[in-house]
């Protein structure tokens, strides 16, 4: 069975979702480092460097009230926490991810699928736990260094445009197919999931797929 997704590092539902389908892929008996990523923004337009946090931002772009921006936060760090995570959507510095989706694309050829999936845990965490831009070079930087890449190739990876026709494809496809927004996940090339769906749906779903062979 081939599952992958699209993904934004920027989206808490993405990273609460890549959780949450790996530990239905463990539950069904599938390897969980066999999901695939691929590259979608949420926010193409979003800077690289801003002064403000998702808690300046999120009600503003979203057409809420403070108090319903906070309600919003609160329920996805309860996502979040069912699935291990320590998500303060808050606190998080809305920028460009695109740098970041280079990235990815680039080690992917590099590390093997269990190291790249760690990798890219790496980046949310980097976001929406640690609270760090993610369009910042020094942090992506010290990210793959982290992973053992080696960072003169990365330095000059993030100075480039390199693998950004990449990242774009992935979203040119999103497009086609119709998707819009992320997490999506397809399943087979045939079956798709839109968002982070509940944890027993989602193994509900694969162990059917698995039934019908």
């Amino acid at each position: 069975m081939e599952i992958s997704y699209w993904s934004d590092i920027a989206c808490p539902f993405c990273y609460i979702g890549a959780a949450r389908m790996k530990r239905a892929m463990i539950a069904v008996g599938m390897d969980p480092f066999d999901l695939k990523m691929k590259a979608y923004q949420l926010n193409p337009q979003a800077p690289i460097e801003t002064d403000q946090t998702m808690a300046t931002q999120f009600a503003a772009s979203h057409g809420m009230t403070d108090e319903e921006a906070q309600q919003q936060f609160a329920h996805m760090s309860a996502m979040g926490a069912e699935e291990g995570l320590h998500l303060d959507v808050a606190s998080a510095i809305p920028t460009n991810t695109m740098s970041a989706h280079r990235l990815v694309k680039w080690a992917e050829n590099r590390l093997d699928k269990v190291a790249h999936q760690e990798f890219i845990m790496k980046l949310y965490k980097l976001y929406f736990e640690d609270y760090v831009s993610i369009a910042d070079k020094a942090v992506l930087l010290q990210a793959a260094v982290e992973m053992n890449l080696p960072e003169s190739e990365v330095a000059t990876l993030l100075d480039s445009q390199e693998f950004e026709d990449e990242v774009k494809q992935d979203m040119l496809e999103a497009q086609q197919s119709g998707v819009q927004g992320a997490p999506f996940f397809v399943i087979n090339n045939k079956y798709g999931i839109s968002g982070a769906q509940p944890y027993d749906y989602m193994v509900a779903v694969l162990k059917q797929i698995q039934e019908e062979g």
